[in-house]
């Protein structure tokens, strides 16, 4: 296309290095996220998610982030040297113990100490949860009350929560979530602060300092997947059909509090609130 005669070249060179200028910008503000994976993807998850990334993502993602995936179950992290360019990192759950000393365990560990040291934000979730508690001193191990596999209620702990925080200006008394774990914060790491608790376990959400934010529940399981878990379980023999149907009857008249969750913790993972 010939230039307009009306405009003087130049003004097409200032349009296209501010074009390009605009475009760096957005691609230099892009926020980036690692997920930790000390799971394995289930065939229902495969099959009706493509993976528990896409579960993760839906959950605590926004359009225009970038989020890599590093199945560390299977021994993939990411380099030492590539962890500064990430804005926040979320750990999953995981059927694994978080006070073993498997070698990617112990790797896990080091990780998260390192990310520590950076101040960077992690979201613990269940195992993730764990694994943070014992790497800043704390003591994990089997839940003295028992597992938990249900739809359940944690008491906030207002008194804990700066009204504007991640909560919101509105903090609620007592949040539902699902829960699926044989393990617990035993002893909490000194510099910790529990933000709720429940009937069974102590520790059931804790943050140290502002770069930790860990819960023991799973804000990102539904219903389905909940479900799913349980005749998965059952059919291997680790839990009885009463555990299985009393778990699904938790789920039968109400569901967790996902969005306010989510919402939750969007805003720790990104310091502010998330669009609508």
């Amino acid at each position: 296309m010939p230039l307009s005669p009306s405009l003087p070249p130049n003004h097409y060179l200032s349009l296209s290095l501010s074009l390009v200028f605009s475009f760096t910008e957005k691609m230099v503000e892009q926020k980036r996220y690692a997920l930790f994976l000390a799971t394995l993807d289930s065939e229902f998850v495969k099959k009706t998610y493509g993976g528990y990334h896409n579960v993760f993502v839906e959950t605590f993602g926004d359009e225009g982030e970038h989020w890599d995936s590093f199945r560390v179950v299977e021994g993939e992290f990411p380099e030492e040297k590539d962890l500064e360019k990430y804005d926040g990192f979320v750990i999953s759950g995981s059927s694994h113990d978080s006070f073993e000393n498997d070698p990617w365990i112990l790797r896990l560990c080091e990780i998260v100490k390192k990310l520590d040291e950076m101040k960077k934000k992690v979201l613990g979730i269940c195992f993730g949860h764990q694994i943070i508690a014992r790497v800043r001193g704390g003591t994990v191990g089997r839940a003295r009350k028992g597992p938990e596999l249900k739809l359940a209620d944690i008491t906030i702990v207002k008194d804990a929560i700066t009204p504007g925080s991640y909560f919101g200006n509105e903090i609620p008394d007592s949040l539902a979530i699902i829960k699926l774990h044989q393990d617990e914060v035993l002893v909490l790491p000194e510099t910790a602060k529990v933000l709720a608790y429940s009937d069974k376990y102590e520790v059931e959400m804790f943050t140290i300092e502002d770069h930790f934010f860990c819960i023991q529940g799973h804000p990102e399981y539904n219903r389905d997947i909940l479900f799913e878990i349980v005749d998965r379980v059952l059919r291997l023999g680790y839990i009885t059909q009463e555990m299985a149907d009393s778990a699904k009857a938790t789920l039968e008249n109400r569901g967790a509090d996902r969005k306010l969750l989510e919402t939750i913790c969007k805003i720790f993972l990104k310091g502010r609130v998330p669009a609508n």
